[in-house]
């Protein structure tokens, strides 16, 4: 595996073929990093499972991560859709 560019407290993290924030990088380790991802918390995360990072930005491999941190990934915006349908309903049936 070749060399990793430094990697940040506070980096957005993605995951391979997305566009959508899934989380944030909250500490750094020499092998890991620790993502919280909303509505699930933090997970650590190990370096191999890293694609890339770009401009701020950590991409990780979706083969590589456990089936916990993928079903938050899953869940991560949730919230937010939710929220959505909330803020947004539909309108009267007539």
């Amino acid at each position: 595996m070749s060399e990793l560019p430094l990697i940040e407290v506070g980096y957005d993290v993605f995951v391979h073929d997305g566009d959508v924030k899934v989380g944030a990088v909250r500490e750094v380790h020499n092998h890991t990093i620790v993502v919280y991802v909303e509505n699930a918390g933090d997970f650590s995360v190990s370096r191999h499972a890293v694609a890339e990072v770009v401009e701020g930005k950590v991409v990780l491999r979706c083969d590589k991560l456990d089936l916990g941190l993928r079903r938050a990934i899953n869940h991560a915006h949730d919230a937010e859709d939710a929220e959505a349908g909330v803020l947004y309903p539909e309108p009267p049936v007539d």
